[in-house]
């Protein structure tokens, strides 16, 4: 991976998902799947900044043929923090979403 000349990126992590049962019959059309981003910068500004863009770019409306989804819901993480063990120190800031969708 290269880091951007603005020391300034987001990286995105995903978790499998998870295929849910809509009811007792077991029909599983429902599916939900977990992803933090998190932002990283060389300056907290510059972290937030990443942040905020990213949560800009995942309010847009999503659209997969044949299903329903919703936005990205925001759950939150860590505070932001500054890593002293690169050099230069560059702040990391991750948030977690939840996506969800059904057919």
């Amino acid at each position: 991976m290269s880091i951007p000349s603005t020391g300034a990126y987001a990286a995105v992590y995903f978790d499998p998902g998870q295929s849910v049962t809509e009811s007792l019959a077991d029909q599983r059309t429902n599916f939900s799947v977990s992803f933090q981003v998190t932002a990283v910068g060389p300056t907290a500004e510059k972290c937030r900044w990443v942040a905020q863009r990213a949560r800009m770019a995942l309010h847009a409306p999503l659209t997969v043929t044949g299903r329903t989804a919703w936005r990205p819901e925001e759950l939150g993480g860590p505070p932001m923090q500054r890593d002293d063990d690169v050099s230069p120190p560059l702040y990391y800031l991750p948030v977690q979403y939840r996506l969800q969708s059904t057919s």
